[in-house]
């Protein structure tokens, strides 16, 4: 096992799947956020490989999607700043976990990072909770 990157890609991670049809059998996709969210995370992936050739080799990927917290999982007055005890952990509520894979794994293979992402073998994925919006990914040669 080799690890082979790691990377934070700073914003709201955005989800892939879903297409609007624009007639004419056209479809584009229908999250529009999803665009510029990709733009940065190639940025952000191809400043941290630096040029390397594409991974060629199965992959496994262990990534964490990092949504802000709503103000409501915090206190009020002076517990303002404080988290609730109630306040969950992981993300249950839309985008859904694999839209969000999908959007990564095409945005690793754009960047130059994977020849294609068919050669990621296992997700290690999770959506969560945290102070700042952000996609934190490790790739791991699984040969």
């Amino acid at each position: 096992m080799t690890f082979l990157l790691t990377c934070i890609i700073p914003g709201t991670p955005q989800q892939q799947g879903s297409k609007r049809n624009v007639g004419g059998n056209r479809f584009i996709e229908a999250n529009r956020n999803l665009a510029p969210w990709r733009a940065d995370a190639i940025a952000y992936l191809q400043a941290e490989w630096r040029g390397r050739g594409p991974i060629t080799e199965p992959v496994s990927l262990d990534v964490a999607f990092d949504f802000a917290r709503p103000a409501s999982h915090y206190g009020t007055g002076r517990n303002a700043g404080v988290l609730k005890d109630s306040a969950p952990g992981g993300k249950a509520t839309a985008p859904d976990l694999d839209k969000l894979c999908r959007a990564l794994g095409d945005a690793l293979t754009q960047s130059g990072v994977l020849r294609d992402d068919a050669l990621i073998v296992e997700w290690v994925a999770r959506k969560q909770w945290a102070s700042k919006p952000s996609t934190w990914l490790q790739i791991t040669s699984i040969n």
